[in-house]
């Protein structure tokens, strides 16, 4: 499909379309508008919105890399160094732009507007086509380095073919379009547009939405600079305004979906990757708060440690594919089977614990009845069956270790009944 027709057909989409449309008609309607106002943009705020779109640009870049580091997908690592480019250029510009007092110059787009713009558009359209073509990185510090030289390049190429352009392209106030040059970067931006909208199909974090957000932000920030006939007048403004905009959105899906990420590392940290409980480092610091509550309010409670009967010979006469299964099998009864206060988690490779806050040795007993009966009550084959073994504070220890400790004897000492029956059985 043409780059055409993925326009089209995204248009052809009746919301999506008539709210695209009527946003870029509306700032282009806006912009046209404000050509015929006397009104400037002072040039001590514009210099504070390059300076602060700036930093945006920069923290959104380092917010990037770091989900680059997290998954090695090319698309982030491509806007990280093209973000931190454009916005080492946004601070150095509003730092020299005012310094310039030649009138020739002042009719030309504000230091490195079309520049940063086309640059920006470019910038997304690539990251679009490299995470098609080649998504994910197989050196990321090589490739760091790589893209970050290529982005270096590219910027000082078009500043040089921006710096050679006559004025009377870049600045024509007769036309219906004044800064006929940012067209350019408003089709590039549209593509982009449509690209990153297409992608909502098959990921939806906060960061991708925020992209597709950004891209059609720009348009209509190129659309409003495209109207303007003088440096900083009230159409740059509004450009500038849409600018700062789609930083701000993008840095904050970046931001959010970075909290997301960080909560799955710590989910992951804490949980079993095949079964979902928690794990052992889970486990003893739950073991305890337990402890320390228990202290404080003289209540007792139990920790209970589950193994699965045989899993050696299930592996052996059915597959580690079936072992598995039954593993899950296992913390299924034991997540059905427990309160919202307790915590479940795999203590070892067959063998699973419970924590029954507020709950009496004698309580821990029926628990333990009602979840073997689960267990062995499953239809699924191969039928499995668990041995269990009960400690309570501060009747079996008042330490993580003594509880543990007490809970394996008592363990394995049924472990054996179990085990011969479930030979009987198989």
């Amino acid at each position: 499909m043409s780059r055409i027709e993925r326009i089209w057909s995204f248009l052809k989409r009746p919301r999506v379309a008539w709210l695209f449309l009527m946003g870029e008609s509306g700032a282009l309607v806006l912009a046209w508008t404000l050509r015929r106002l006397p009104i400037a943009l002072d040039p001590l705020l514009y210099g504070q919105l390059q300076i602060t779109s700036g930093l945006l640009a920069l923290i959104i870049g380092a917010s990037a890399l770091v989900r680059f580091r997290g998954t090695r997908d090319r698309l982030p690592l491509i806007l990280a160094c093209g973000f931190a480019i454009v916005g080492v250029s946004l601070i150095s510009s509003s730092l020299i732009a005012f310094r310039i007092a030649d009138s020739d110059i002042s009719l030309r787009d504000p230091m490195t507007w079309v520049i940063g713009r086309t640059f920006l558009a470019i910038l997304l359209v690539s990251a679009l086509a490299v995470e098609r073509r080649l998504p994910t990185a197989r050196n990321p510090g090589r490739e760091m380095i790589v893209v970050l030289i290529i982005v270096v390049l590219a910027t000082v190429l078009l500043s040089i073919l921006h710096s050679r352009l006559p004025n009377n392209l870049v600045v024509n106030t007769r036309g219906p379009f004044p800064r006929f040059g940012n067209l350019f970067p408003a089709g590039l931006f549209l593509l982009a547009t449509v690209g990153y909208h297409r992608r909502l199909k098959h990921t939806t974090s906060p960061f991708d939405r925020s992209l597709y957000v950004t891209a059609g932000l720009n348009v209509a920030c190129c659309l409003a600079a495209s109207q303007s006939e003088h440096r900083l007048d009230a159409p740059f403004a509004l450009a500038e305004i849409l600018q700062f905009s789609s930083y701000a959105v993008l840095l904050g899906g970046a931001l959010l979906d970075n909290v997301h990420l960080f909560e799955n590392v710590r989910q992951l940290a804490v949980s079993d990757p095949l079964t979902g409980l928690a794990n052992y480092r889970r486990l003893v610091d739950a073991v305890e708060a337990e402890i320390q509550r228990s202290r404080r309010t003289g209540r007792s409670f139990s920790l209970l440690l589950f193994d699965l009967d045989g899993l050696k010979k299930i592996n052996d006469n059915y597959g580690h594919l079936v072992g598995s299964r039954a593993l899950c099998r296992v913390a299924d009864v034991l997540l059905v089977n427990s309160r919202s206060i307790d915590t479940v988690a795999r203590y070892g490779g067959d063998e699973f614990a419970l924590i029954l806050p507020e709950t009496e040795k004698n309580a821990a007993y029926e628990v333990v009845r009602r979840i073997c009966h689960s267990v062995a009550s499953d239809r699924e084959l191969p039928p499995i069956s668990v041995s269990a073994g009960i400690a309570a504070y501060a009747q079996d220890g008042g330490t993580v270790e003594a509880l543990v400790g007490a809970a394996d004897q008592a363990l394995y000492r049924s472990k054996g009944r179990n085990i011969r029956k479930l030979s009987a059985a198989m």
